[in-house]
């Protein structure tokens, strides 16, 4: 309690984590980049100085992480550094075979920035189960409710699972005022009607927590005077219901092959790039959290991440929890994004208490 009274008496935020966002672990994480991500690095530092300038005697040590590739860019593939570090087997076998769109080879690129020089791939860096006693993340909701319940800090219970998808779809194309309508093989049309049957089995599916996103479709020649000959899709789906959303998958792969054969177009690929199961947080986490949050007397709720963090695979080695702060409007991953130093500071008091009573078990 005596920690708890200096972190509500004042702790002193840096004005630079105003541009960051948080995370930790007992090990504490997160993540440097352009979206989301960077108060983690400078809020789990301050969480540990906090306790030290506290006087806290900890029991167990902590760790501070910053995992890289969080987002899926260059190589497309999500959360690369927790993946590896939690130890997939499977990313490691994938890795030899990923390149970029300029056709550079994941590992060479690995070991142009100085990774990986003397080995064949990654696994030197992969954790054992058990490795951490407790993982926490804190992080921005990336979603309107705290904001508009007015409510300081969410208690995250469960990471919903994330799936990618990629379909091709594949015509004759066209000139677009030559070939009559009863003649054409539309890869375009294919595409736009599973779009829309993407969204139609979401909603079927019953539950609020199913989403599924259309985020990228492509058309080749790309010219609008020609029909399209080459379609492609890319589909995120997730669900905190495994079984639940690969239903959904199966009706999007089922649509995928009657779209196909309706619009005499070929299915050419229909590809699940990954399919995760969801993570639950460790039941000791969100009591920690939660108390926290209650003798800072800040308001909290329970609630699901509907995004996905690397949290959800640092699940697999480690008990997990997250710590969610309010974002402006929910927005993320646009330039709009913002968290007020208040809202900061709030979340980075509740980890590091959070941190303390974790120590001590």
């Amino acid at each position: 309690m005596l920690l708890a009274t200096y972190l509500v008496g004042g702790m002193a935020m840096n004005q630079s984590l105003l541009q960051f966002q948080q995370v930790l672990t007992l090990m504490l994480f997160r993540i440097l980049e352009s979206t989301d991500g960077v108060v983690g690095v400078l809020g789990a530092i301050e969480a540990i100085n906090v306790l030290k300038r506290s006087g806290f005697k900890l029991k167990r040590s902590l760790e501070v992480i910053m995992f890289t590739s969080e987002e899926p860019t260059r190589f497309g593939i999500s959360c690369l550094g927790s993946r590896l570090l939690a130890g997939s087997e499977a990313l490691k076998k994938a890795l030899k075979k990923t390149a970029d769109n300029q056709n550079i080879s994941f590992l060479d690129a690995a070991r142009s920035a100085g990774y990986a020089k003397d080995q064949k791939d990654l696994s030197s860096v992969f954790l054992k189960k058990g490795s951490y006693s407790h993982f926490v993340e804190l992080h921005i909701e990336q979603g309107p409710i705290l904001e508009e319940e007015g409510i300081s800090i969410g208690v995250v219970t469960a990471i919903a699972a994330p799936a990618s998808i990629k379909v091709d779809f594949e015509g004759d194309g066209g000139h677009a005022g030559a070939v009559l309508m009863p003649n054409r093989n539309d890869a375009g049309l294919a595409a736009a009607e599973l779009a829309l049957a993407v969204e139609k089995h979401v909603l079927e599916s019953g539950s609020i927590d199913t989403v599924g996103t259309v985020g990228i479709l492509e058309l080749h020649p790309g010219a609008i005077n020609s029909i399209p000959s080459r379609a492609h899709l890319e589909i995120d789906t997730r669900d905190i219901d495994e079984n639940r959303r690969n239903n959904v998958i199966e009706k999007i792969h089922q649509s995928a092959l009657t779209i196909a054969k309706n619009r005499d177009v070929k299915l050419s690929g229909f590809n699940i790039v990954n399919q995760d199961p969801p993570a639950l947080s460790e039941e000791s986490i969100i009591k920690a959290m939660e108390t926290a949050s209650q003798e800072l007397n800040l308001t909290h709720k329970l609630m699901i991440s509907r995004a996905y963090h690397d949290s959800l695979f640092m699940a697999r080695i480690s008990p997990m929890g997250m710590i969610f702060i309010p974002c402006y409007k929910g927005y993320s991953h646009k330039p709009e994004e913002f968290a007020s130093i208040q809202d900061i500071a709030n979340g980075v008091k509740v980890l590091a208490l959070t941190l303390a009573k974790l120590s001590m078990h």
